[in-house]
């Protein structure tokens, strides 16, 4: 009897679950082909590259994904590091790791394929900033790039990934291979992915500064008291819902950029200007607002079948931009009503209202427009992020 009692606890002890591991994106750089002419990219063979990039919530361990997802090509890689992050490319002393895959330095990445790290003993703050370095051996001729970086970025000769202070560097304007920084908690995180084009990426906001609209919404859930949520960014600039712009168009990439993002909960979508703007350009390219609309009932469709939920925001106002059209604008109001009053998305966010001059709703308000009267500046990001009722993500 006592053997089979002990056989049938060992049985039980090994049949059951290991502890839950919550792994959650804190940040995050949607994958793009780099548009620079292969004869106009700097070679980068036997070069660190060090990245800097602030996560939105905390862990007890992080992990860090890189990308090879855009090339066609191998990519190896030296030595990576990865550290708190101090000024002007520095790192702060006592904080540096080594990064391993598989339990060992350096690695290769197959073509069309993303890396993960192995997880990295590092607990972190939410909000922290970390310095990711990167030897490349061999360069990265056709490297999978993001080329909006928000952040300056430098390289430098040789292998310096665990130097505190870069010698003999030289700023970086795109990020390069790293694509996401996850972090793991005991108790269960999540992450709220904003899906967007230049407006979500943040063009045109101060660099260096953390002020696009996602930055400062990560902000707000620290204080809202919402730590373990998190905000992973995948706009990209030129991007579009229906036809390719920069990047893959936003049906294209919604799986992937959006739905295979770790802990993702809810989705965000700012899409459409760009798609409603090139009919101005070429009226072939004009798309009824039920084109627009249905693109959005896919998203809602797919990522309900995943368990996420997504909130819409209103397409911002646009009139005095170099591709603003009378029917472009007819459009834009048509999909924000139904934004607005299809109650089909689990919630909006109206932004276009925020921003809007109060005596022409077709623009933006002047005090939060950067001056092309598209892109916000750091004001109006402040106001799209203030707009957002927090709510909608307990």
């Amino acid at each position: 009897m006592r053997s089979l009692i002990s056989a049938t606890l060992l049985l039980a002890l090994a049949s059951a679950p290991a502890q839950a591991q919550s792994w959650s994106r804190s940040w995050m750089a949607a994958p793009l082909v780099s548009r620079t002419a292969p004869e106009k990219r700097p070679d980068l063979s036997d070069r660190t590259l060090r990245q800097v990039v602030r996560i939105s919530t905390g862990g007890d361990r992080i992990r860090l994904r890189l990308s090879n997802e855009m090339s066609t090509r191998p990519l190896l890689l030296g030595a990576v590091h990865v550290a708190l992050a101090g000024a002007n490319g520095e790192t702060l002393p006592g904080t540096d790791r080594v990064v391993t895959f598989n339990q060992a330095q350096g690695a290769t990445v197959p073509a069309r394929a993303p890396l993960l790290s192995d997880p990295i003993a590092m607990p972190v703050k939410p909000l922290a900033r970390l310095a990711i370095s990167i030897h490349l051996p061999q360069g990265a001729p056709d490297a999978t790039v993001h080329s909006y970086s928000a952040a300056t970025g430098w390289t430098a000769p040789g292998d310096q990934t665990a130097a505190t202070s870069l010698t003999d560097a030289a700023t970086l304007g795109p990020r390069v291979i790293i694509t996401g920084v996850e972090v793991e908690n005991r108790k269960p995180a999540r992450t709220i992915v904003t899906l967007g084009d230049s407006i979500t990426d943040g063009v045109r906001a101060t660099p260096d500064s953390d002020r696009r609209w996602p930055d400062l919404l990560a902000e707000r859930l620290q204080r809202g008291g919402m730590t373990l949520t998190g905000v992973a960014n995948a706009g990209i600039s030129a991007n579009r819902l229906l036809s390719e712009g920069d990047g893959y168009n936003a049906l294209a990439r919604f799986d992937s950029d959006v739905l295979a993002v770790p802990g993702v909960s809810h989705v965000v979508i700012l899409e459409g200007v760009n798609d409603l703007g090139a009919a101005a350009r070429d009226q072939q390219l004009m798309l009824p607002p039920a084109a627009i609309i249905g693109a959005y009932r896919q998203m809602i469709a797919r990522a309900h079948d995943r368990g996420v939920k997504v909130i819409l925001a209103t397409i911002l106002p646009y009139k005095g931009a170099g591709y603003w059209s009378a029917a472009g604008e007819a459009s834009r109001v048509a999909i924000n009503d139904w934004i607005r009053t299809s109650g089909e998305a689990d919630g909006f966010v109206d932004l276009a209202r925020a921003i809007a001059d109060p005596a022409d709703p077709a623009r933006m308000a002047r005090a939060y427009d950067v001056g092309d009267a598209l892109h916000p500046n750091d004001a109006g990001f402040r106001v799209m992020a203030d707009a957002i009722d927090l709510s909608l993500f307990r």
